[in-house]
């Protein structure tokens, strides 16, 4: 990387920073590209040319989070000898990172306002897919290993992201050790039922 290279990258790295913070203290709409400008003292057109727009700075954002997410559930699952403990892991991890993260109220109201109206459905769909493969591949291995009864895995696998993204709007109130003990439960009625058998 040349010196122009790098200069470019700290540049759109400040700009993701400042971003980070102001979408995290005011959440996504009250955040404006004004307020990114003066926080981080860059020009308008210098941040325009990093970022097309607030949302294309904001999709930005919740990529690298999904990609974090990831690469963190992914060093943790080791730990764990079978997959009904790792999906308890997993959404653990779910509650855990949302919980910390500050980008999770400025999301939840992304979603709750913008997201039929964004022209980055690709985009989004994209990273909503990662979080359904890591599910998918999990249910997947209990399947193979017999852990689990055979079944459509990635049917299984919507199903538990659609149990959890329910949730999660549902626990704005709680506290961590509230809101853990709930996913607990959630997991544990997706992986036993409540019939009686």
């Amino acid at each position: 990387m040349n010196k122009k290279q790098l200069s470019s990258q700290q540049t759109k790295q400040k700009i993701a920073e400042a971003a980070r913070t102001l979408f995290g203290q005011k959440g996504y709409a009250s955040t404006s590209i004004e307020d990114i400008v003066s926080a981080t003292q860059i020009s308008k057109g210098n941040m325009y040319y990093h970022f097309k727009n607030k949302e294309g700075l904001f999709l930005y954002l919740l990529e690298e989070w999904t990609r974090e997410w990831a690469e963190q559930f992914q060093s943790k699952k080791e730990r764990y000898r079978t997959v009904k403990e790792k999906l308890i892991a997993l959404v653990e991890h779910f509650v855990e990172d949302g919980f910390h993260h500050p980008l999770t109220r400025a999301t939840n109201e992304f979603y709750a306002t913008e997201l039929i109206t964004s022209p980055n459905q690709d985009k989004i769909e994209e990273m909503m897919q990662l979080y359904l493969r890591n599910y998918e591949e999990l249910l997947d291995e209990g399947m193979q290993s017999g852990e689990f009864k055979q079944d459509d895995a990635h049917l299984l696998s919507i199903i538990l992201e659609g149990m959890l993204a329910g949730i999660e709007f549902s626990t704005n109130q709680l506290e961590l050790d509230q809101a853990l003990k709930l996913y607990r439960k959630a997991i544990h009625v997706f992986l036993y039922g409540i019939a009686v058998s």
